[in-house]
């Protein structure tokens, strides 16, 4: 059995592939890219220009917008475990999840386990990952193309949603901003074949 981290750089450039038919930005895939949690004031100088210090947590997989200025933004991080998920395991990448958010409060985060076999999602990630806005599971180390079609496709949606996210967030004071009604989660449930 591969190390996790060999089992998420095995597949992450594939993913990556398969992001680049995305549209407005040039979308990425990587695997280990460090992220901010934490952004603290240390000072601020003399003209009132904070001294800020980051504090980043390694991601398994982020999924970022890049720009042809070298800037990007972190759209969708994928956290990813092998096999057996503890309550400590859910726990731990839910607050993961959080502090991320803290940040970056248009990012979508989400749990990918392999090697599950016929085991699914556990109802302990259910319980303790309140912080993640997916969970998918594939039964071997490999996603079947069900699996895999299905991963794909919510890792697009989320990084569409991240999108308009963020655009609401940073149009708040404009009055030409689009003026929603209604923000709803939906919870898409996809039975093991």
């Amino acid at each position: 059995m591969p190390s996790e981290r060999e089992w998420v750089k095995n597949f992450t450039k594939k993913l990556d592939a398969e992001l680049k038919s995305m549209r407005s930005a040039e979308v990425r895939a990587a695997d280990g890219k460090r992220l901010a949690y934490a952004c603290e004031v240390q000072r601020y100088s003399a003209d009132d220009i904070p001294d800020v210090h980051t504090s980043k947590y390694e991601t398994d997989i982020l999924i970022a917008d890049h720009f042809p200025d070298g800037s990007w933004i972190p759209r969708v991080v994928v956290e990813c475990k092998l096999e057996d998920i503890t309550t400590h395991d859910a726990l731990t990448y839910s607050a993961k999840a959080a502090t991320h958010r803290a940040v970056h409060p248009y990012l979508r985060y989400g749990f990918l386990a392999g090697a599950r076999r016929d085991f699914g999602i556990p109802p302990r990630l259910v319980r303790h990952g309140e912080d993640f806005d997916f969970m998918l599971t594939w039964r071997g180390l490999r996603a079947s193309p069900a699996e895999w079609k299905a991963f794909v496709a919510t890792v697009k949606r989320e990084v569409k949603t991240s999108r308009s996210l963020q655009d609401i967030l940073q149009e708040n004071r404009s009055h030409t901003r689009p003026k929603y009604d209604q923000i709803q989660s939906t919870v898409r449930l996809r039975r093991q074949r």
